[in-house]
């Protein structure tokens, strides 16, 4: 059997959002039992086919790097978490959605990965919001998933949900808000599972069929 093309995608967020939680349930379509903080980096795969159902469906790994998520803005911190971000080919941010600082720490996490030589300086315009301008030339995939949907009252969701699809907006990335703990929230034929399919083609689009300008 000829060995499958692979493409790399970075999760990116906090400590303690659920990124480890999130990417075992991508993996093993299980829920994790036991998650652990994660130092450095851990790499889970993902099988998944591009296009599928159609003639030109073909089958990938998708290699997800679940990144620690010291937000410590130390050099050495970011300088050790570089070396995981070369050659990315996708980002999913995560966030937790009863947690508005792990939120606009998205803005830091995407900057950091997308310009590794470039500390996230300005950032922030005057009047508080961040200057989506500098993501509007981004070439690499974004997705926006936020955790523990489930903890957040029912008065409050449509605030919180309000909130982060103007996140999602900034980053020119699809938004998927789910629980990690209920698999239910990614089954097969849900918008979730959609979204996520999305995503992927569109990564390995980027890597496999956009060189040098040709579309596919």
């Amino acid at each position: 059997m000829a060995a499958l093309d692979r493409v790399k995608v970075l999760v990116l967020g906090d400590s303690g959002v659920g990124k480890s939680s999130l990417v075992h349930l991508l993996c093993q379509n299980q829920v994790l039992g036991n998650p652990s903080w994660t130092v450095g980096c851990s790499v889970d795969v993902r099988i998944h086919d591009y296009k599928e159902g159609t003639p030109e469906e073909k089958t990938y790994y998708i290699e997800l790097w679940d990144v620690g998520g010291s937000v410590g803005s130390a050099t050495s911190v970011k300088s050790t978490r570089a070396v995981f971000y070369n050659l990315l080919n996708g980002i999913i941010l995560v966030h937790d959605l009863t947690n508005k600082k792990s939120s606009q720490n998205l803005y830091r996490w995407s900057l950091e990965a997308l310009n590794r030589d470039v500390a996230p300086i300005g950032v922030l315009v005057t009047n508080g919001d961040y200057d989506r301008e500098q993501f509007a030339d981004n070439q690499i995939p974004l997705l926006v998933i936020g955790t523990k949907l489930d903890q957040i009252p029912e008065a409050k969701r449509n605030e919180v949900l309000t909130r982060t699809a103007f996140l999602a907006e900034d980053f020119n990335a699809e938004e998927i808000n789910l629980d990690c703990t209920n698999p239910r929230y990614l089954a097969a034929g849900s918008s979730n599972a959609v979204k996520l399919s999305r995503f992927f083609d569109k990564v390995i689009e980027k890597r496999y069929f956009l060189r040098d300008g040709n579309q596919v």
